[in-house]
């Protein structure tokens, strides 16, 4: 398809995010499953149902638009959700991993925070206010969702850091242990 306009790019972005929101409603249960905070997937889960709605959302603007929704394949999604899935697949502990699978998930929000900011401008530029609200509406979810994957990752860290400080504190004192042991034998001879 030759693009020659600013209406004809609009509708090809949003082909392309079409098949990228789409993508992600078949990604994201398998995510939330590999979860192991129930914080995490429970932010999983409620993005997928804001998600179903961002899919709606789109259908409605190209009703808008007058042409039918339709699908482009999206690259960027596609290799995004097959990082998803190697994160997904790696041997690592429960917080450790999904902190793995929130570094996914936020690259894919960054992702859908771009591509909904092109083509809400793109809306503006065309002077279609509707549209243009429509995306900025989903926009901000995708900026919400990146928010409380933000306020997940911390509060696992958080729970990382203490775990990690309690393990050095016991091989410091098992350190202490096995030298003031291994101290003392040789002062006895």
């Amino acid at each position: 398809m030759t693009i020659e306009s600013l209406d004809q790019l609009l509708l090809d972005q949003m082909h392309d995010v079409y098949d990228a929101e789409k993508q992600l409603v078949k990604a994201l249960p398998k995510m939330a499953k590999a979860a192991s905070s129930e914080d995490l997937r429970e932010a999983i889960t409620e993005h997928l149902e804001a998600t179903r709605g961002h899919v709606e959302r789109l259908e409605k603007a190209f009703e808008n638009l007058g042409t039918k929704a339709e699908s482009k394949t999206c690259a960027g999604m596609k290799g995004l959700i097959e990082e998803s899935e190697e994160v997904i697949g790696q041997d690592a502990s429960g917080e450790i991993k999904d902190l793995a699978i929130i570094a996914a998930a936020q690259r894919v929000e960054h992702y859908e925070i771009a591509a909904y900011g092109v083509i809400r401008t793109l809306a503006e530029r065309l002077d279609n206010e509707e549209v243009a609200e429509l995306f900025q509406e989903t926009l901000g979810e995708e900026e919400a969702a990146d928010e409380r994957l933000t306020e997940v990752a911390e509060m696992l860290m958080e729970g990382v850091s203490q775990e990690e400080a309690m393990e050095e504190e016991e091989e410091g004192a098992e350190i202490e242990e096995e030298t003031g042991t291994k101290t003392r034998r040789s002062s006895g001879m």
